[in-house]
């Protein structure tokens, strides 16, 4: 695989070859970042035959996605005069009930929530009066059957859905400078760049800038009161994050670390099966190490040196928002001073009574990552101090 010939590919497929390599969008970087991942890919990925189909239409279909945007962009101006008046932006890590908790909040009328068809697919812009109803929802459930075809037990691990809210990460892969790709597959020195690298060259920061221009397109024709979004990733940039969004509102959900590194394998495991027949599971525990240990740590900085002010976040523990969703949910608009209606509760219950998860989740332990428990402990007892985390019972 040649990242010349997938950008090849993009522009023969749309008959547009800008990809925005102006600051406008974010600069150029995006074509080092694809140089990084391509090599990564064929270097390090172990792709089965489903991987091997897959990808190179996985990276086409986000270069052919920037080229339609900043078409879009050029040619209406005027989407960046709109404001992204202070989105609400969930930081948590994974595993610690963020899923449950966006598409909780995304039954909020006022949320506007990036789902996962207008993501995948965002032009033309979608509109408000077939939002419901667009072509593009039941061609993003079909990729579905894929996954249910090859991995059926990953219902049971994360709910799929067209029509439900999708995370950053996929908004940002349009630039390769994302984590969607080190969760998907095994990419070990993309993730190595992308978590120094990326981040003091400024390619972090770009992607931010492409952030914006994508919601500015999704926004235009189907606008809301504020933007719901969410990603663990923003835990470890959150500088950047609030940089380009200085009016932000955060939620943090917290979980005993070791659990969130146990389960957070067991799901990636999970997920990579669909694209890799050659799983290593400890491996996998380690590579992600890094990841999840310098996001708590991130935030506990950010708190400390003032990024992010008291009043701009709220915390919440992950077994207060498992035993009581509805609880959790409310302590968010407590916490920010929003009313908090019958209406939106009934919606919200209504919500999590129709999409319970297939199953009861998925069995994981510990042991199984062939991590060093106590060196946890002591690497995430600042954190744990910090926010007040329960230890949870292995």
């Amino acid at each position: 695989m040649k990242a010349q010939e997938l950008i090849d590919g993009a522009v023969d497929a749309t008959g547009l070859s800008d990809f925005g390599d102006d600051e406008l969008f974010g600069g150029d970087g995006w074509r080092a970042a694809l140089d990084v991942l391509v090599a990564s890919f064929d270097d390090e990925a172990r792709l089965n035959d489903i991987g091997q189909v897959m990808v190179p239409g996985e990276l086409t279909g986000y270069l052919v996605n920037r080229l339609g945007l900043v078409a879009h962009h050029r040619a209406h101006p005027d989407l960046r005069e709109r404001p992204i008046t202070a989105p609400l932006v969930i930081i948590g890590q994974a595993r610690t009930g963020t899923t449950m908790l966006f598409d909780m909040l995304a039954q909020d009328p006022a949320h506007r929530v990036p789902q996962t068809w207008e993501v995948d697919q965002p032009l033309p812009p979608p509109r408000t009066e077939t939002y419901l109803t667009d072509p593009r929802i039941a061609v993003s459930d079909a990729t579905f059957e894929l996954v249910d075809s090859v991995i059926p037990e990953f219902r049971a691990v994360h709910q799929l859905g067209a029509q439900l809210a999708q995370e950053c990460v996929r908004i940002t892969g349009s630039c390769f400078t994302s984590a969607i790709f080190p969760t998907q597959y095994r990419v070990p020195s993309y993730l190595d760049w992308l978590l120094h690298d990326a981040v003091d060259d400024g390619h972090i920061a770009a992607s931010y800038t492409w952030h914006r221009r994508f919601l500015e397109v999704l926004q235009s024709e189907a606008p809301g009161h504020r933007w719901l979004l969410k990603t663990p990733f923003h835990s470890w940039t959150l500088p950047q994050l609030v940089a380009e969004y200085p009016d932000a509102l955060l939620v943090q959900t917290h979980r005993d670390p070791a659990k969130v590194m146990a389960s957070t394998t067991s799901l990636l495991a999970t997920l990579r099966q669909l694209g890799s027949s050659e799983i290593e599971y400890q491996e996998l525990a380690t590579e992600f190490y890094e990841i999840i240990l310098g996001g708590l740590e991130r935030t506990v900085d950010a708190r400390l040196d003032g990024t992010i002010a008291p009043d701009q976040v709220v915390d919440l523990q992950f077994d207060h928002v498992m035993a009581e969703p509805l609880a959790g949910a409310r302590a968010v608009y407590d916490g920010f001073g929003w009313d908090f209606t019958p209406d939106l509760g009934a919606r919200m219950s209504e919500f999590l009574r129709t999409h319970e998860r297939e199953g009861h989740g998925h069995p994981y332990t510990f042991e199984s990552t062939g991590l060093d428990l106590d060196r946890v402990r002591t690497d995430t007892a600042r954190y744990v101090a910090h926010f007040g985390v329960p230890i949870e019972q292995r």
